[in-house]
């Protein structure tokens, strides 16, 4: 008789019933999140709520990661406090789109993540010694799976309604002195967030295809 992990059968009946509603997204959601979705650079007044900000990052935590590691960290800002602490640190041609935004997140890495993985990681009693003795394997592992844990946010992001622009134009020292002194999280990117006017739209820029970024060994 097989032997299940704790949960691990429930787990078993949930994806299968998925499978049986469902096997592939249709090609909206495609087009939605991925296929047809452009980077904004002008914004509605319509404000983002809290709640759907709760919604996005409810589901991009579920995304996958090594060890179920989850390092990433999120500092939304708004109005004057954005304006005030943010901005000057945000290079001049990311300054004004910055300040025109309904909403900014700051996605930055925990390098002490490691210390939540007795709770999200109970399978491996060891997780959190295994880090915390080894610094730069934890530094390493913070940023390969909290830039994972944004990249599934932005996705989420755009699946509730809302549009996205990453950005990596600012001064790193800046801002991790600005919003994490005394902490030992660091900066990954920014992103400013909205419901997007089109009228900010780019012509798209080409992508690389499958050819030229595969191989088969």
């Amino acid at each position: 008789m097989t032997q299940f992990l704790p949960g691990q059968a429930e787990a078993i009946a949930e994806v299968n019933a998925l499978r049986e509603r469902i096997t592939v997204a249709d090609i909206d959601t495609m087009s939605l999140i991925l296929g047809q979705a452009h980077t904004h650079n002008a914004w509605t007044d319509k404000q983002v709520s809290n709640e759907l900000l709760k919604k996005a990052y409810d589901l991009a935590k579920m995304g996958p990661t090594g060890m179920n590691m989850q390092p990433m960290r999120l500092v939304f800002l708004r109005g004057e406090e954005k304006e005030n602490r943010l901005v000057p640190h945000m290079l001049d041609s990311n300054r004004e789109k910055t300040s025109a935004a309904p909403l900014t997140a700051i996605l930055a890495n925990d390098l002490d993540f490691y210390k939540n993985m007795d709770r999200v990681f109970p399978i491996f009693p060891d997780a959190a010694s295994m880090f915390s003795s080894n610094p730069e394997m934890a530094r390493e592992n913070a940023e390969r799976n909290g830039t994972l844990q944004a990249a599934y946010f932005m996705m989420a992001l755009r699946s509730v309604g809302l549009d996205v622009a990453p950005m990596s134009g600012f001064d790193p020292k800046g801002v991790n002195e600005e919003f994490f002194g005394g902490t030992n999280s660091t900066v990954n990117f920014i992103i400013n967030i909205g419901h997007g006017d089109s009228v900010g739209v780019y012509p798209r820029l080409p992508r690389l295809d499958f050819e030229a970024v595969s191989e088969f060994k």
